[in-house]
């Protein structure tokens, strides 16, 4: 049995937690959150057996293999380091950190550790996108031109959330940067992005966006375009499109129904599932697996810490992009 600790016990914790429970070969002995003494009642359900408000109590336990980092993302590289220090592998909600020298640091700490680090881009484990991945592998398109994604929430988050998220490209666009990474198996070289705070204008008083449209160059030369909102009034809309000289692949959004309504008046179907919670909701079961498989059975993780790294760097050049108005190199 594969003893844990989880710490934040927000929306994403909970939603970690909420899977492992239900694991037997998993046991969580120890939940951190500051808002611990508010949620007895959900800790008991889930067979947690220990809560803090401090960290620490999770790392110092020599009975703790393994860390799932669900906390603000201010909290992540003090927390890697601890962890690679104290021999716990990890598994790290996106991004690293809001910095590239922070996020170097933690770079370092695990590669001088012998622990397991998988960063938690969910998107890489959905079943269709995976099936798209390898089709691409496995040379089906041929040469590939262009790749096309979209990416848009239902709703803006709060205010006081966009004060601390790190901007849209950190925040949001960074799913897009992996998956583009994920399914050409390129490095990006240049980036170009235009955008504007076009749903909450008061989000432009935190320097940062709401709408954006991304253009970037890969090393095998194939180009790609993302798009991204806060605001998709009918759901939350996630599709993929590749095309390459033997065809195109496309990927639409999942349905919660396939259910077609023909009648006078128009032909009707169901609404994409509301939010990301719903639509990958597999996909978080199926990396979580990956990740105590890699550490039960020592094998490499599916989405490393330079994964993340990756990402992050191309969202940071996205961002002096739109700053400057003018295509930045990687």
């Amino acid at each position: 049995m594969l003893t844990i600790g989880v710490i934040g016990a927000g929306r994403i914790g909970q939603l970690h937690v909420n899977y492992l429970k239900n694991n037997k070969d998993v046991r969580i002995k120890w939940i951190s959150d500051l808002n611990c003494d508010k949620m007895d009642a959900w800790i008991k359900e889930c067979s947690i057996e220990n809560k803090t408000k401090n960290h620490m109590d999770i790392i110092n336990d020599s009975e703790v293999e393994a860390i799932i980092i669900c906390s603000p993302t201010d909290t992540h590289v003090d927390i890697i380091k601890s962890a690679c220090a104290a021999g716990k592998h990890i598994f790290c909600e996106k991004p690293i950190s809001l910095s590239i020298k922070e996020s170097e640091e933690a770079l370092d700490a695990v590669k001088k550790s012998n622990v397991k680090l998988q960063m938690g881009f969910n998107r890489r484990f959905d079943s269709n996108f995976k099936q798209l991945q390898q089709s691409i592998t496995n040379g089906d398109l041929g040469e590939i031109q262009t790749l096309r994604i979209t990416s848009r929430d239902p709703e803006p988050p709060p205010i006081d959330y966009i004060k601390r998220s790190g901007g849209l490209f950190m925040d949001m666009s960074i799913h897009d940067f992996d998956m583009a990474r994920y399914l050409m198996q390129s490095e990006i070289t240049e980036v170009f992005a235009v955008g504007g705070a076009l749903v909450n204008p008061e989000i432009s008083q935190y320097d940062d966006i709401d709408t954006a449209i991304i253009t970037l160059k890969f090393e095998s030369g194939a180009l790609a375009v993302i798009e991204n909102c806060r605001r998709s009034v009918y759901g939350y809309d996630q599709r993929i499109e590749v095309l390459g000289e033997n065809g195109l692949i496309t990927v639409d959004n999942a349905q919660s129904s396939t259910l077609t309504f023909h009648k006078a008046t128009g032909i009707s179907t169901e609404n994409p599932p509301y939010f990301f919670l719903e639509r990958y909701s597999e996909a978080y079961k199926i990396e979580m697996d990956q990740f105590l498989d890699a550490i039960v059975n020592d094998k490499e993780v599916s989405c490393t810490i330079e994964d993340g790294y990756n990402a992050q760097k191309i969202a940071i050049k996205c961002k002096e992009s739109l700053d400057e108005q003018q295509t930045k190199a990687l």
